[in-house]
Formats: structure tokens, sequence, C-alpha cells
């Protein structure tokens, strides 16, 4: 596969292009108003509404004193504000930061290092780990959920199964595919709006091409990747980081001690290898990085250029580059609690 990235300045506005084969694509695109449905779970309005009460059901929990809710949760950007690292329902703490489940859907793998090739497969391994919701097993849960739950469930999936732990994920799933953020304000300006975003974060989406953000962070979610580069689900997209090794961000935030995607793979290539991070709503997600060490939004863009493209950054220039990412925060389309069964 031949694939050539063109930057072309003209009369001031940017065109970033990337060539795969004999295709073109801009890099930036304003978010599709609904993420990718795989064919065995398809989405209806029945399905979502029991992945809702799903999602909001401290039941799901071993102790029943966590909901999905609780750590990712969606008044608060879809992530954890409380801590680093969240605690799971027993107490232990998760080993990573909650990433924000807003937009989610759009990834091609899930979890920090990629393990898990679907939203469903990654919800999987979220109901039974020790450190998140802490069920002992899937049978565990299908049996506690059994009664309030059973005929909403053959309803809902009639000839696809009964009431098993497979659909309580696909549920979950559905739901989590309509967590949506679209009319962002750069999804406005994408689409011709010059008014829509400000000078500053003009200037700031400038930067962030001109310093090498762009050259991870893209599409739809700037998370990489374009069609034709690992674009298919369960692929996933990867980057070296810390890039730059050594650094004294890399000692503070303690940026390389987790090795990864190594730990899934056991291959030397993969040591600090990890997902790119979505960057859609990233001013409402603090704190940040794989590990929740860095507070600020500002001291995140100063160490990233620092540890990731060896770049100093001047107080201004960061300034600039928060505020095109204030723009990437979209519409949030209300989510009423629900009534539980």
């Amino acid at each position: 596969m031949n694939t050539l990235i063109r930057v072309v300045t003209f009369c001031g506005a940017l065109s970033w292009a990337v060539v795969v084969g004999a295709e073109e694509f801009s890099p930036f695109q304003p978010l599709p108003p609904q993420p990718p449905i795989p064919a065995d779970n398809a989405l209806s309005d029945d399905k979502v509404q029991l992945g809702r009460q799903l999602y909001f059901d401290r039941r799901l929990s071993f102790n029943q004193g966590l909901s999905c809710n609780s750590c990712h949760d969606l008044m608060a950007g879809g992530a954890d504000n409380r801590a680093a690292v969240s605690k799971g329902d027993v107490g232990r703490a998760a080993a990573r930061s909650a990433p924000t489940l807003w937009n989610v859907a759009y990834q091609t793998v899930y979890f920090w290092d990629g393990r898990a090739a679907s939203l469903e497969a990654a919800l999987a391994e979220h109901l039974t780990s020790p450190t998140e919701m802490a069920m002992p097993d899937d049978k565990a849960l299908v049996e506690r959920l059994s009664g309030a739950y059973s005929d909403q469930f053959e309803r809902v999936f009639k000839k696809q199964g009964e009431f098993n732990y497979q659909n309580i994920t696909r549920a979950l799933a559905s739901y989590i595919r309509t967590l949506v953020t679209t009319g962002s304000r750069f999804d406005r300006y994408l689409q011709g709006d010059g008014s829509a975003i400000p000078m500053q974060a003009k200037q700031g989406y400038q930067r962030f091409i001109d310093v090498g953000c762009a050259s991870c962070h893209f599409w739809v979610n700037l998370s990489g990747p374009v069609p034709g580069l690992a674009f298919q689900m369960g692929e996933g997209f990867y980057e070296l980081f810390p890039n730059y090794p050594g650094t004294e961000e890399e000692g503070r935030y303690a940026l390389a001690e987790d090795l990864g995607r190594y730990y899934i793979t056991q291959d030397d290539k993969d040591r600090r290898m990890w997902r790119v991070p979505v960057l859609r709503n990233i001013a409402l997600t603090a704190p940040y990085f794989h590990n929740g060490a860095v507070p600020t939004l500002d001291e995140a863009v100063r160490v990233m250029a620092i540890t990731q493209l060896g770049v100093k950054l001047t107080a201004g220039e960061v300034e600039d580059i928060v505020e095109f990412l204030k723009t990437l925060s979209g519409e949030f389309p209300p989510q009423p609690l629900p009534r539980l069964p």
C-alpha cells in the first residue's frame, strides 16, 4: 500500500490530504451521526432502552455499589474526573484511567492497549474484571439479573436467544453506540462555517498540524486511522508513547512505567505502544493520559509536545492549541435516568 501525506497552504487556508493508493482523503472529517453498527447487533429503540437501564443499574457490580456510569459519568464528559484511576466495586484501583464513552463506538479497538476488537468484547471483560464491576463470572451476573430482566430480554432479542451474558453486552453496546456528540464548533468549521471557531482556535488548529499532533490525531474522532490505514474493526491504530524518553516530564508523571500493549502481545515491538486516544470532548475529560497523571489540558498539551514530538511550546502556543481543542466539544443529547425493573 502506497501512502502519501500532502500538505498545502493556499491563501492562508490549510489543506491536508492523505492519499492511499489512488484515493485521497481529508484527514479531518465531521463526526457522522451514527457509528458503525455490527451486523450481529442491529440497533433498535427497545434494545437501546434496555441497554440504558443496564448502564445505570448498580446490580451489575458484585457489591451492587457501582454502575457503568459511576466511572464513565455521562454528566462529566463520560470519564471519571474523581481521581487519576477509578476504584472498582471491591475497592481495587484500576491500572489505567477510565476513558470517555462518548463517541467511543467510532473506535476500531478498545481499552488503552487495544486488547478488545469490539465494543461487545470490551463490555464482557469490564463486567467480570476484579478492578471494575468484579462479578465472579458471567453466570453469576445472569443469575442476579434474571428475575428483573428476563422477560424484557426475551421481548427485545426474540429469536436471537434467551436472557444470557452475550445479550447483556449487546444491549449495553447498543446504548453506548447512541452516545454521540455531533455539532461541535470544529465540525461546523469543517462544513464551511468560517465563523464557527475564533481566530485563536484557528491559530491553534494550524499549530496542531504544524507541530505534528495531527500525525496521530486525525479522522472523525481525532484518533486515526483513515480508510485504508488499519481502518478495519479490530486492527487498531497504535503509537509509541513516550516517543522521546528520558525527559523530566516522563519521570514526573511516570509515563513510561506501564508497557502498554506489550502486556497483551509479549512482543518487544509493542513496548509502550498505545491506542491513540480520542480527542473529541477532550476539554471535559481530565485527568489525562493512560495513568491519569496530568490534571489539566494545558499541561497535557505541553507534556505531549515535549515527550511525543520533541517540541517545547511557548505558553502562547499551548494556549492556542487548547483553544482549538475546546472546539472539539460537541452537543450532548439528554440522557434521562431510566426506571429500573
